[in-house]
């Protein structure tokens, strides 16, 4: 290696000896060509080995770790689209399909009004059938409380929110729903879908004589939810509603335009207030009283006076 150092010094201040002296002109054609100075890369061979990553980077190998720096992360991959939660499904795009024996009844026009339904006592299990009976226009909703509850887990405190929800058309039909749900926006749509199928008739009468429409309640009712307790008492006609702000909307909602109220209880706990009144309520349909003493005919339960449509609708579904 000396050697070869030397004759490289030698050649380079003697640049013209070299022809004295051929076994220095050979070192001198090796030192001056690219090779000597920087060694060219060996020719890539063809394997089936997987691409290693280039100067600088990581190359790839289990979890993207290895000995080399640190490689690039891969791009994430987009997530797939959702639906809206707590709405109406593909409603808007391909229309409602009912999933019970009364929603097709009602789709099919087979039944026609809500008081049928209450007649014999039917279950709503889908909001559709109200908003079926109810347009928009008439359907009055309003949040009437919301607030935070908590549960304690391993993990500690779990926050949720809680919401009530009035839904009405002023016409003798009411109801409230409440559901919980991690953020507020989701808690108000479910709670609303809560209240319209938890749409209840009102009773309406008169105070003294039967002038004019129905304008308060029949007789004196009273609904109870915990400590809180609501007495609701026929008024007047003009004398309007006298009530907590609280049951002064759920009064509003259902039609009834003159009573008096009693509440007792702690009814700073304002979802067993709204709860109590909400049974006084529906308490009004709970009396015979002599005017519906009267013999009135009796009809077939519309599911079993349709039922050759349903079980055509079924063998149609299973074919």
């Amino acid at each position: 290696f000396l050697y070869f150092i030397g004759a490289h010094t030698l050649i380079h201040k003697n640049k013209t000896n070299t022809q004295a002296f051929p076994f220095f002109a050979h070192i001198s054609q090796m030192s001056d060509s690219p090779a000597v100075e920087a060694s060219s890369p060996a020719p890539a061979t063809t394997t089936d080995a997987p691409a290693t990553a280039t100067s600088g980077s990581r190359p790839a190998g289990r979890g993207g770790f290895g000995r080399g720096g640190r490689g690039g992360r891969g791009g994430r991959g987009g997530r797939g689209g959702r639906g809206g939660r707590g709405g109406r499904g593909g409603d808007d795009e391909k229309g409602w399909v009912p999933c019970t024996k009364l929603g097709r009844l009602v789709k099919e026009q087979k039944i026609t009004s809500l008081e049928e339904i209450f007649l014999f006592s039917m279950p709503i299990k889908e909001h559709q059938i109200v908003d079926t009976f109810i347009s928009d226009s008439q359907l009055m909703e309003e949040v009437i409380a919301i607030y935070p509850v908590q549960k304690a887990t391993s993990a500690g405190q779990r926050t949720r929110f809680k919401a009530f929800n009035v839904v009405g058309d002023g016409n003798g039909h009411i109801g409230v729903g409440s559901r919980v749900g991690k953020e507020v926006s989701v808690a108000i749509r479910a709670s609303l879908i809560a209240a319209k199928l938890n749409i209840i008739p009102i009773r309406r009468g008169y105070w003294g004589n039967k002038i004019g429409e129905p304008h308060t309640i029949p007789m004196k009712v009273t609904g109870k939810c915990g400590s809180v307790a609501v007495r609701l008492v026929p008024a007047p006609r003009g004398t309007g509603i006298v009530a907590a702000p609280v049951p002064r909307k759920l009064l509003e909602y259902a039609g009834v335009e003159d009573v008096y109220t009693s509440s007792c209880g702690k009814t700073r706990t304002k979802s067993n207030f709204i709860m109590a009144t909400f049974a006084a309520l529906r308490k009004t349909y709970g009396f015979l009283t002599p005017d519906l003493w009267a013999q009135t005919e009796t009809s077939r339960d519309p599911t079993d006076e349709h039922s050759e449509f349903l079980a055509a609708q079924d063998i149609a579904v299973v074919v």
